[in-house]
Protein backbone atom coordinates (compact mmCIF):
# COMPACT_ATOMS: atom_id res chain seq x y z
CA UNK A 1 0.00 0.00 0.00
CA UNK A 2 3.12 2.50 -0.54
CA UNK A 3 2.31 5.61 -1.79
CA UNK A 4 2.80 6.37 -5.03
CA UNK A 5 6.04 9.43 -5.54
CA UNK A 6 7.17 9.43 -2.13
CA UNK A 7 8.89 6.92 0.14
CA UNK A 8 7.71 7.20 3.71
CA UNK A 9 10.34 5.17 5.13
CA UNK A 10 12.75 8.23 4.12
CA UNK A 11 10.70 9.95 7.01
CA UNK A 12 10.61 7.52 9.70
CA UNK A 13 13.76 8.32 12.05
CA UNK A 14 15.01 4.97 13.62
CA UNK A 15 16.45 4.96 17.50
CA UNK A 16 18.32 2.88 19.28
CA UNK A 17 18.01 1.59 22.43
CA UNK A 18 15.01 3.68 23.33
CA UNK A 19 13.08 3.89 25.30
CA UNK A 20 15.66 1.18 26.72
CA UNK A 21 18.04 -0.84 25.19
CA UNK A 22 17.36 -3.76 23.07
CA UNK A 23 14.35 -1.82 21.38
CA UNK A 24 14.77 -0.04 17.90
CA UNK A 25 12.29 3.16 18.16
CA UNK A 26 10.38 4.37 14.82
CA UNK A 27 9.96 7.47 15.35
CA UNK A 28 7.27 9.06 13.06
CA UNK A 29 8.14 12.82 14.37
CA UNK A 30 9.87 13.26 10.65
CA UNK A 31 7.16 12.54 8.71
CA UNK A 32 4.53 14.76 10.72
CA UNK A 33 6.49 17.53 10.27
CA UNK A 34 6.61 17.37 6.75
CA UNK A 35 3.24 18.11 4.89
CA UNK A 36 3.92 16.44 1.74
CA UNK A 37 4.63 12.88 3.64
CA UNK A 38 2.26 13.46 6.23
CA UNK A 39 -0.61 13.98 3.50
CA UNK A 40 1.09 11.23 1.61
CA UNK A 41 0.89 8.81 4.63
CA UNK A 42 -3.14 9.74 5.26
CA UNK A 43 -3.30 8.65 1.69
CA UNK A 44 -2.01 5.40 1.72
CA UNK A 45 -3.65 4.60 5.03
CA UNK A 46 -7.01 5.87 3.19
CA UNK A 47 -5.82 4.18 -0.16
CA UNK A 48 -8.51 1.05 0.24
CA UNK A 49 -11.38 2.54 2.06
CA UNK A 50 -12.87 5.15 -0.22
CA UNK A 51 -15.53 3.25 -1.48
CA UNK A 52 -16.01 1.08 1.51
CA UNK A 53 -19.18 2.58 3.18
CA UNK A 54 -17.45 3.36 6.21
CA UNK A 55 -19.19 5.08 8.69
CA UNK A 56 -16.44 6.05 11.28
CA UNK A 57 -12.86 5.68 12.54
CA UNK A 58 -11.54 4.81 15.62
CA UNK A 59 -8.20 5.38 17.24
CA UNK A 60 -6.38 4.53 20.34
CA UNK A 61 -4.53 7.55 22.10
CA UNK A 62 -1.51 8.87 21.28
CA UNK A 63 -0.18 8.59 18.22
CA UNK A 64 -2.90 6.88 16.79
CA UNK A 65 -5.44 9.84 17.52
CA UNK A 66 -2.78 12.11 14.83
CA UNK A 67 -3.47 9.42 12.26
CA UNK A 68 -7.03 8.61 12.98
CA UNK A 69 -8.98 11.99 12.84
CA UNK A 70 -6.88 12.85 9.85
CA UNK A 71 -8.10 9.95 7.77
CA UNK A 72 -11.49 10.23 9.39
CA UNK A 73 -11.52 14.07 7.64
CA UNK A 74 -10.15 12.30 4.55
CA UNK A 75 -12.86 10.09 3.88
CA UNK A 76 -15.40 12.28 5.37
CA UNK A 77 -16.46 10.27 8.50
CA UNK A 78 -17.02 10.32 11.79
CA UNK A 79 -14.48 9.77 14.65
CA UNK A 80 -14.25 8.00 17.55
CA UNK A 81 -11.43 8.18 20.73
CA UNK A 82 -10.43 5.04 22.65
CA UNK A 83 -8.81 6.50 25.46
CA UNK A 84 -6.97 5.22 28.30
CA UNK A 85 -9.61 4.51 31.80
CA UNK A 86 -11.18 8.17 33.15
CA UNK A 87 -9.97 10.27 30.70
CA UNK A 88 -14.03 9.92 28.71
CA UNK A 89 -16.66 12.42 30.64
CA UNK A 90 -19.72 10.62 29.65
CA UNK A 91 -20.87 6.74 30.27
CA UNK A 92 -18.53 4.50 28.31
CA UNK A 93 -17.97 0.79 28.10
CA UNK A 94 -14.57 -0.81 29.13
CA UNK A 95 -11.89 -3.67 28.42
CA UNK A 96 -9.03 -4.82 30.36
CA UNK A 97 -6.38 -6.23 28.73
CA UNK A 98 -2.76 -7.99 28.97
CA UNK A 99 0.11 -5.79 28.15
CA UNK A 100 4.04 -7.22 28.79
CA UNK A 101 3.91 -6.35 32.29
CA UNK A 102 0.38 -6.07 33.70
CA UNK A 103 -2.69 -4.59 32.03
CA UNK A 104 -4.43 -1.93 30.36
CA UNK A 105 -8.02 -0.50 29.97
CA UNK A 106 -9.00 1.11 27.23
CA UNK A 107 -12.88 3.22 27.35
CA UNK A 108 -15.01 4.39 24.29
CA UNK A 109 -18.42 6.29 24.85
CA UNK A 110 -21.08 3.92 24.99
CA UNK A 111 -22.91 6.35 22.35
CA UNK A 112 -20.08 6.74 20.21
CA UNK A 113 -21.66 5.15 17.04
CA UNK A 114 -24.51 3.78 15.84
CA UNK A 115 -25.27 -0.05 16.00
CA UNK A 116 -24.39 -2.15 13.15
CA UNK A 117 -21.82 0.81 11.52
CA UNK A 118 -19.07 0.10 9.69
CA UNK A 119 -15.68 1.04 11.22
CA UNK A 120 -12.00 1.32 9.95
CA UNK A 121 -9.23 1.04 12.83
CA UNK A 122 -6.45 3.28 12.54
CA UNK A 123 -2.97 3.14 14.25
CA UNK A 124 0.20 4.00 13.67
CA UNK A 125 1.73 1.07 14.73
CA UNK A 126 1.40 -2.32 14.53
CA UNK A 127 3.78 -4.33 17.00
CA UNK A 128 2.35 -7.01 19.36
CA UNK A 129 -1.14 -6.24 18.65
CA UNK A 130 -2.90 -6.36 22.03
CA UNK A 131 -3.55 -2.65 22.62
CA UNK A 132 -5.30 -2.80 19.03
CA UNK A 133 -6.78 -6.14 19.56
CA UNK A 134 -8.73 -4.87 22.91
CA UNK A 135 -9.76 -2.08 20.74
CA UNK A 136 -11.49 -3.61 18.27
CA UNK A 137 -13.24 -6.15 20.98
CA UNK A 138 -14.39 -2.50 22.22
CA UNK A 139 -15.84 -1.27 19.43
CA UNK A 140 -17.85 -4.78 18.46
CA UNK A 141 -19.13 -4.52 22.08
CA UNK A 142 -20.82 -1.51 21.58
CA UNK A 143 -22.41 -2.50 18.24
CA UNK A 144 -19.40 -1.37 15.56
CA UNK A 145 -18.86 -3.58 12.66
CA UNK A 146 -14.52 -3.44 12.11
CA UNK A 147 -14.33 -3.25 8.22
CA UNK A 148 -10.03 -2.94 8.59
CA UNK A 149 -7.31 -1.80 10.69
CA UNK A 150 -5.04 0.01 8.69
CA UNK A 151 -1.27 0.63 10.19
CA UNK A 152 1.33 2.86 9.03
CA UNK A 153 4.17 0.50 10.09
CA UNK A 154 3.90 -2.77 10.72
CA UNK A 155 7.05 -4.59 13.08
CA UNK A 156 6.38 -7.69 11.29
CA UNK A 157 8.82 -9.58 13.69
CA UNK A 158 6.68 -8.98 16.26
CA UNK A 159 3.63 -11.08 14.98
CA UNK A 160 1.44 -8.62 16.04
CA UNK A 161 -0.86 -10.05 13.13
CA UNK A 162 -1.67 -13.53 14.87
CA UNK A 163 -3.20 -11.33 17.77
CA UNK A 164 -5.89 -9.48 15.01
CA UNK A 165 -6.36 -13.10 13.33
CA UNK A 166 -9.56 -12.53 11.23
CA UNK A 167 -9.35 -8.75 10.78
CA UNK A 168 -8.42 -7.41 7.72
CA UNK A 169 -4.84 -5.73 7.75
CA UNK A 170 -3.64 -3.51 5.55
CA UNK A 171 -0.16 -1.30 6.43
CA UNK A 172 2.15 1.28 4.32
CA UNK A 173 5.22 0.58 5.63
CA UNK A 174 6.47 -3.03 6.82
CA UNK A 175 9.74 -3.33 8.88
Amino acid sequence: MAPKGINLERYIRSIPDWPKKGILFRDITPLLADPKAFAAAIDALCADFTDADIKYVAAVEARGFIFGAAVAKKLGVGYVPIRKKGKLPFKTESITYDLEYGTGTLEVHCDAIKKGAKVLMVDDLLATGGTMAAACKLIEKIGGQIVAISFLIELSELHGREKLNGYEIKTVISY
